[in-house]
């Protein structure tokens, strides 16, 4: 089956429609935490429900945001014919946006990286042990959990194109090249505070976004 353009915009949108689920205000109101967007910096993805105390629901909804992005790209491997890259190109990027800016919430979402990871451990599961590896030992170093995945999506991109061999113009590279600047764009105020010396660590009760 050859892709067509109906094709592709029934896989972007069914990511993205997975993309906009957000579990950490569903989790957070479900368990009588109240509005999660209410707390701390305001954001629905991990890092602002640990801001709650609850560990656990953290790590649920670190999980279910990745992978609602893992199973984005997995349909649309199932659904790509004989464009299985395009179509998981696409599915990844979209689900990454609908996590970014759901329409439910006004396009008022979280910064993609749990969804993002999980797109490239389905893109590529070298990639996404890597980026995992990177997160989490620059974000036990510096104590700062931005840093960590700012770092992970910086060489994202690098190690896609290393992993896959196809050169910038292929759709998985390119694809995780646009997750990244989304989500590089999406840190702004945290790169700000960064250079400015003055992002919280982990742990720290100074409210962030």
């Amino acid at each position: 089956m050859t892709l067509s353009h109906p094709s592709l915009l029934l896989i972007a949108a069914i990511a993205y429609g997975l993309g906009s689920i957000p579990f950490g205000l569903i989790l957070t109101a479900a368990t009588g935490g109240g509005d999660i967007r209410q707390i701390g910096s305001g954001n629905i993805g991990a890092t602002n429900v640990l801001r709650t105390g609850r560990k656990g629901l953290a790590a649920a909804t670190l999980l279910l945001d990745a992978l609602k992005g893992a199973l984005a790209v997995f349909l649309a491997l199932r659904l790509g014919g004989d464009q299985p890259s395009l179509a998981m190109a696409v599915a990844a990027v979209a689900v990454v946006v609908g996590h970014c800016f759901p329409v439910w919430l006004g396009f008022r979402g979280g910064k993609g990286v749990a969804t993002g990871l999980g797109t490239i451990w389905v893109l590529s599961w070298p990639v996404g042990v890597a980026c995992c590896v990177v997160w989490l030992a620059v974000a036990r170093l510096s104590r700062i959990s931005s840093a960590g995945a700012l770092s992970a999506f910086l060489v994202a991109p690098i190690l896609m194109v290393v992993t896959k061999g196809q050169g910038i113009n292929a759709p998985i590279p390119v694809a995780t090249a646009l997750i990244a600047l989304l989500i590089w764009v999406r840190h702004y105020s945290n790169i700000v505070r960064l250079l400015s010396g003055n992002e919280p660590r982990v742990n720290a009760k100074t409210k962030s976004s």
